[in-house]
């Protein structure tokens, strides 16, 4: 991997290991000293490598620099004499014999309760998916926003209003018991389904596909799924999806970064071995009687791997998305619906289905209209593809537009 590669590779692997060990250890109402540990943990790694090269053992520089910053804290920072060195003298522990412990059991463990703790009860679900983003998967403020749909001041709002109730109630990182497991751990899930979906099509960042977060949103997944407690089937379902949409990353995009759309993708790319997890986990979730939307989305997920273009396979896709939108309705379920609705019943029915929608400030509604009217009408095709290109956040979906504009014969 090169250099420029490495760190950001290392700080989405790292960070929250970083942070989670050390919160754990001075307590989850020191949040903020842990972060500005990780983070300065990583400005020295950007600050040294370029000039004395990546040491033989990067994540074990980085471990090692983080504990001594640790230490250097506990002993010199005000905040850290005034709120914990009582504690330690109390408690009869000497600070130069304490131990940050980075070892891969502490850091997994770590990791779910502070997944856990940012998950409690006491703040808006808004905010447990913002501090968890934050915190556990390394996002930026403007990651965060775009995730949420909504604004950097919405989301520094909900950060701070976060932290300090979580101070309030005095939040322990441990995990949680029985009864406060299954509504804490939905906010888990949503929060690692919206770290995923941000990999899998990146609407704030001009690549397309980034596949770093798709894989630490898979990594957290299988903390839960390797945790007797949280081996639910929600979580099995959850990590089927991901593994049925990874399976297809490579194919994605072509060699300029660009999207590279289902019906165009060689699917000679497909991963056949995540294919086959996805498979896996997803006959362990159907144990039990419980439903959820990601049971729904992952056996849609399935059928889209199943490379045989065939009546059989749209209409069970279809079926699919008319109940997961009885399930929970969305727009763009709805619109991918829509897609699905053409493969079945053709071109004109799926006109006036898409026209309902009204999804007058989606890009994906233009362009699906452009697509369902090519061969029909080829002015009302290129109006909406024109459209279609206004709205578009981002270089590579107006470059996906603009070849279909090419390609019409007006």
């Amino acid at each position: 991997m090169e250099q420029q590669e490495l760190l950001p590779h290392l700080f989405r692997a790292e960070f929250s290991k970083i942070t989670a060990v050390i919160c754990r250890h001075f307590g989850f109402r020191h949040i903020e000293i842990a972060e500005d540990i990780a983070s300065d943990t990583f400005l020295a790694a950007f600050e040294t490598w370029p000039y004395k090269g990546v040491p033989p053992n990067p994540t074990a520089w980085l471990y090692a620099v983080a504990k001594n910053k640790a230490r250097n804290h506990l002993q010199r920072n005000a905040i850290f004499q005034n709120k914990i060195a009582n504690e330690i003298i109390n408690s009869g522990i000497n600070s130069e014999e304490i131990e940050i412990d980075l070892s891969e059991k502490n850091s997994m463990d770590s990791q779910l309760q502070m997944l856990f703790a940012v998950c409690h009860p006491s703040i808006s679900a808004e905010s447990q998916i913002a501090l968890s983003l934050r915190v556990l998967c390394g996002f930026g403020i403007e990651e965060i926003a775009t995730a949420l749909l909504t604004n950097r001041e919405t989301v520094n709002k909900r950060l701070y209003r976060a932290k300090e109730k979580l101070r309030e109630e005095k939040v322990e990182m441990e995990f949680p018991g029985v009864n406060a497991l299954k509504s804490r751990l939905n906010t888990v899930l949503t929060t690692l389904y919206l770290l995923f979906n941000e990999g899998y099509y990146s609407e704030s960042q001009e690549s397309i596909v980034r596949k770093e977060l798709c894989q630490e949103a898979m990594r957290l997944m299988m903390l839960l799924r390797e945790n007797d407690t949280t081996n639910l089937p929600a979580v099995n379902a959850l990590l089927a999806l991901m593994c049925f949409q990874s399976s297809r990353l490579k194919a994605r995009k072509n060699n300029n970064d660009g999207m590279i759309l289902y019906e165009d993708q060689d699917d000679s790319l497909w991963d056949e071995g995540l294919i086959s997890q996805g498979a896996f986990y997803l006959h362990e979730a159907s144990q039990g009687n419980e439903l959820t939307k990601y049971h729904l989305e992952a056996s849609i997920a399935y059928w889209h791997t199943v490379k045989s273009d065939t009546p059989e396979k749209w209409k069970n896709i279809l079926q699919l998305f008319n109940q997961l939108l009885r399930f929970e309705y969305s727009a763009i379920a709805a619109l991918n619906r829509t897609y699905a609705f053409f493969k079945v019943n053709g071109k004109e029915a799926a006109i006036m289905e898409a026209e309902k929608l009204n999804l007058t400030n989606n890009h994906f509604y233009f362009t699906l209209l452009g697509e369902l009217y090519s061969g029909i009408d080829m002015i009302k095709a290129k109006l909406n593809f024109e459209k279609a290109m206004e709205l578009a956040n981002t270089n590579t979906d107006k470059q996906t537009i603009r070849k279909k504009i090419r390609n019409l014969q007006v």
